[in-house]
């Protein structure tokens, strides 16, 4: 049913503005409120317009794309290198059980913050970046108590990605790609679709197709847009997120041990 929701889902929502817009379209033309009548050059001026919108559109959607790609793949990323510190420590020759312990705890502690703010659709950088420091100062611990370097530096090397990961997601929920292009976007859909609403097309069932057809297109397209823009969301009605299960597996997991 949730694979359904996220193929379909965005489309009939985008299908009932648009058969809201033919409905209000069938009253413009019933009281015959039109402002311009499509003929001479007027066909080909909409049709130039909404290309231009559409190449508007693309360009966000492209630079979206991008981000989303790279999103895809920091959830099982993330979710490695968290087992993968995880597993080292189970290996290190410890000499003081308590401590492994704290170490062991830290980093499962550390997941289950990451967890929560996905959970909550926030990300609290001082949060994770607190969680982080309990571990490194773990390993600064190791490293004074004579620890083989290659332990210690396998360790950092996780730590590190960790934090990359985690900045690359603040980056990515908090930021918008180009405002401006969104605001020039969203004004050009508003203006295309007002001006098909107030003109009349001959004839009348395919001047509604075409009112039909543009609303799903540009407003379907800008809908996925907003939607991608924050892959990370998670129990909302959005349709475009990167899958998080990885580090929901790895949390009932690390529960368990």
């Amino acid at each position: 049913m949730d694979r359904f929701r996220k193929k379909w889902g965005l489309l009939f929502k985008v299908l009932i503005i648009a058969i809201g817009l033919m409905i209000l379209k069938g009253g413009i033309d019933y009281i015959s409120f039109h402002v311009i009548i499509a003929k001479g050059e007027w066909p080909r001026a909409i049709s130039a317009l909404v290309g231009g919108v559409v190449f508007t559109i693309a360009i966000i959607f492209s630079g979206v794309l991008a981000d989303y790609k790279e999103s895809e793949k920091i959830p099982g990323e993330l979710a490695g290198s968290i087992k993968a510190l995880y597993s080292d420590c189970k290996v290190i020759p410890f000499s003081d059980n308590q401590r492994a312990e704290e170490l062991s705890s830290h980093i499962r502690g550390l997941l289950f913050t990451i967890n929560a703010n996905f959970r909550a659709n926030v990300w609290e950088i001082k949060e994770i970046n607190a969680a982080m420091d309990a571990i490194n100062e773990d390993i600064r611990y190791l490293a004074e108590k004579g620890l083989a370097p290659q332990f210690v530096v396998k360790l950092r090397t996780e730590l590190t990605n960790i934090d990359k990961f985690s900045n690359r997601i603040k980056t990515v929920t908090e930021t918008t790609f180009i405002p401006a292009a969104y605001g020039l976007a969203e004004l050009s859909v508003v203006f295309i679709l007002m001006l098909l609403l107030f003109i009349r097309i001959e004839p009348y069932y395919g001047g509604m197709a075409i009112i039909g057809a543009t609303a799903v297109l540009l407003i379907g397209i800008l809908m996925l847009i907003k939607d991608m823009d924050n892959p990370f969301e998670v129990n909302k009605n959005t349709y475009a997120d990167v899958d998080l299960s990885l580090l929901w597996n790895l949390e009932d997991e690390l529960k368990t041990e």
